[in-house]
């Protein structure tokens, strides 16, 4: 650990990394907590793997990958919107074929493309330690994208996430909300590509969510809580893989799912203690 400090003062590389870190931290805070009370991380994974598509796309063509990334999100977002809208059975068939068709359309653009294994493993397991400066502002602006929406349209936000039909008899246009709500979740996706990759985005989306769920009863209290969260397993995977030179990706979902565990059983501790304290009361009152 010390011998990454030490690193950390004198790289820039390893101060962008961290950067992009404490960013993706930021949109997994927002976002995270919708996906896991909505539940729908099911979704959410075919987003972020049809993403392949447009990043194969883009650096076949010669464009940035993460421009590519954003538009096959966003599409990807509201074609699995309308799915879920307006087809009510099969739409799990639906999602996982446009989760399987953009993974294979990704990996023949990025096989036609020379460098194609490198980039491949980038994309799936995302690289940190090579995130360059105009990416960090690129994350930075997603990031002000997803805080300025949720800011705006909060409460419809909370009300879709918990109860679609109370939502509905309010008068939120609940479709146009949801539809918004996932294409939030595609922004969120390509913002923490680069950070752990379109295999393990998922896992960050919604561990530190769960995490802090486990803790708070507002949503508000989630996304303060999954944010912290997310930064601290970004740290801390950061750290703890540069002197075994792990990769950083997988180390940092390693965390989450200890801390998940661990958050867990905590919790589940506590919860008895308090319900055989309650019994106690109860009979000594008698």
């Amino acid at each position: 650990m010390a011998e990454f400090f030490a690193a950390l003062a004198q790289h820039s590389f390893l101060q962008q990394a961290l950067i992009a870190g404490l960013l993706a931290s930021i949109g997994c805070g927002l976002i995270g907590p919708f996906v896991v009370v909505k539940r729908i991380p099911f979704l959410a994974g075919g987003i972020a793997h049809s993403v392949l598509a447009g990043m194969g796309a883009a650096l076949f063509y010669g464009y940035d990958p993460l421009s590519g990334a954003l538009v096959a999100a966003v599409i990807s977002a509201m074609l699995i919107g309308w799915v879920r809208l307006r087809w009510h059975t099969g739409e799990d068939t639906a999602i996982g074929a446009l989760w399987a068709i953009g993974m294979a359309v990704g990996i023949l653009f990025i096989s036609r493309t020379p460098g194609y294994a490198t980039d491949l493993m980038s994309f799936l397991f995302g690289n940190i330690l090579l995130v360059p400066t105009r990416e960090l502002w690129f994350m930075a602006l997603l990031d002000l994208v997803l805080l300025v929406t949720v800011a705006l349209f909060y409460r419809p936000f909370v009300a879709i996430a918990f109860d679609d039909e109370f939502a509905r008899l309010r008068g939120v246009p609940v479709d146009l909300f949801y539809m918004l709500l996932l294409v939030l979740v595609a922004v969120t996706v390509v913002l923490m590509i680069q950070v752990v990759g379109l295999i393990l985005v998922i896992a960050l989306l919604t561990l530190p969510a769960a995490v802090a769920g486990q803790w708070t009863r507002t949503l508000a209290g989630m996304m303060i809580g999954a944010t912290a969260f997310g930064a601290l397993l970004t740290g801390s995977g950061l750290a703890l893989s540069y002197a075994p030179d792990l990769p950083t990706g997988p180390t940092i979902i390693l965390l989450a799912g200890a801390l998940y565990l661990v958050s867990a059983t905590a919790a589940s501790l506590l919860a008895r203690q308090r319900a055989h304290r309650a019994v106690r009361a109860t009979t000594s009152h008698r």
